[in-house]
């Protein structure tokens, strides 16, 4: 497909994901495992990882077994972790496909060993902690003992061990220290017990910037391999490139008269004579039914006006008066001197940057440009 002929689309730029991948390297001085789940954080699961791969990940995370699946079918060479919950009628695939998969509890790691037993060959696994983020896992304090059962079941091979943050991306508080402690504490208990996996991990992006120990043998990167903060408390450093950037075109360009209604509901009155653009994206596309959204074009930010449809919305232009139907207009990215970053779209939509990336719709096609 031509961007020409397109009236909506998503420019992805692999130059900038591979720039993050080699400072995750450069900062971590250790594995990288690129998050690629939820079809790359929006930006494109496949295309993504074949980035990352070549800037040097060994490791692609993912949140479903299908999606890892997905992944190994199209080619690309590297490690594959399942972090969520599998089923285990597709530990037989996950096998075949060499897929490593967690394990957080005692009845699936049993059922999983009964899989594997089944054609004699061992499932690959990374034991989930739960060290504060209460949702799967096993507590720190029952790690030990946990991992040496699992040892005593025929089929399953441990390859790692691994915990999850749940306020990495606030470093002024004390939890992600306290979670640190009582996963350290677990590691150290393994290791003087001759069970530490090959694979100790736990630190996302923010962990990885701003809690050097939490690095150990491997760095599981989200956000921050698309080039997105973590959180305002926790910025990335500015070596990092943002990869999105969200077109669209206007469509329509008219003069309405004082009084007129614009869009559904007549939510946006004009107060004078108004130049209105409509626009070929709408919440179909991901773009939220809400006031206070913004756009460029020609360089120049405007407001969207008016109640946004489905797959349309309209734009007050009266601040560019030589728009014309046709014309680019930027929801996130750079046009001109200005920038509309994915933080700033989240804040207006009162939500975070994860959501904005991952609520581009699959109707709107991705272009990636190297």
């Amino acid at each position: 497909m031509d961007i020409d002929n397109c009236t909506s689309w998503l420019e992805i730029d692999l130059g900038a994901i591979r720039n993050n991948i080699q400072q995750l390297l450069q900062i971590s001085k250790t594995n990288v495992m690129a998050v690629v789940k939820a079809n790359g954080y929006g930006h494109g699961m496949e295309q993504v990882a074949r980035a990352a791969v070549q800037a040097g990940a060994t490791w692609c995370g993912l949140a479903r077994l299908e999606e890892a699946i997905q992944l190994h079918q199209s080619g690309v060479s590297c490690n594959l972790l399942v972090m969520g919950y599998t089923r285990p009628s597709f530990i037989q695939e996950a096998i075949a496909r060499q897929i490593h998969v967690a394990v957080f509890d005692a009845q699936s790691a049993q059922t999983y060993a009964t899989q594997a037993q089944a054609i004699g060959i061992p499932l690959h696994i990374h034991v989930k902690i739960d060290s504060g983020m209460g949702r799967l896992g096993i507590f720190p304090e029952e790690g030990v003992s946990f991992i040496r059962w699992l040892h005593t079941l025929p089929g399953l091979e441990i390859d790692g061990v691994f915990t999850h943050f749940a306020r990495a991306d606030e470093p002024s508080l004390p939890t992600t220290n306290q979670q640190l402690d009582r996963f350290c504490q677990m590691v150290q208990n393994l290791e003087q017990s001759g069970l530490r996996p090959k694979w100790v991990h736990a630190a996302n992006s923010a962990a990885t910037i701003y809690y050097p120990r939490a690095r150990f043998d491997l760095i599981r990167a989200g956000v921050a391999t698309y080039g997105l903060h973590p959180s305002k408390d926790a910025m990335l450093p500015d070596t990092f490139r943002p990869a999105m950037t969200w077109k669209t075109r206007l469509t329509s360009v008219k003069r309405l008269p004082a009084g007129h209604g614009v869009s559904y509901t007549h939510r946006y009155i004009t107060s004078k004579e108004e130049l209105i653009g409509a626009t070929a994206i709408g919440y179909a596309d991901g773009f939220r039914r809400r006031l206070g959204n913004f756009a460029l074009v020609h360089g120049k930010r405007v407001p969207v006006v008016g109640t946004v449809c489905m797959d349309q919305c309209m734009l007050q232009l009266d601040s560019v008066p030589e728009a014309k139907v046709g014309d680019e207009v930027v929801l996130i990215g750079q046009q001109g001197n200005d920038r509309i970053t994915i933080e700033e779209v989240a804040e207006a939509w009162g939500t975070i940057n994860y959501d904005v990336g991952t609520g581009q719709a699959a109707r709107v096609p991705r272009f990636y440009i190297e």
